[in-house]
C-alpha cells in the first residue's frame, strides 16, 4: 500500500528514447576529451554545484 505507480505515455518513451539516440550519435561524431570534466564545467556555469 501507499505505493505510487506512474503511467508513462508511449509518445513520452518514444521522445526519450529518440533523444537518447541522437546524444549517442553525436557523441560518437563530437566525442567529449573528459565527460567528468566537462559535466562539472557544465554544472558550475548553470550554478547547480553542491
Amino acid at each position: 500500500m501507499g505505493e505510487i505507480v506512474r503511467f508513462i505515455p508511449k509518445s513520452e518513451l518514444e521522445r526519450a528514447r529518440l533523444i537518447r539516440e541522437a546524444r549517442a550519435i553525436y557523441e560518437s561524431i563530437f566525442p567529449s576529451a573528459d565527460p567528468v570534466r566537462e559535466r562539472r564545467e557544465s554544472e558550475d556555469q548553470s550554478g547547480t554545484q553542491s
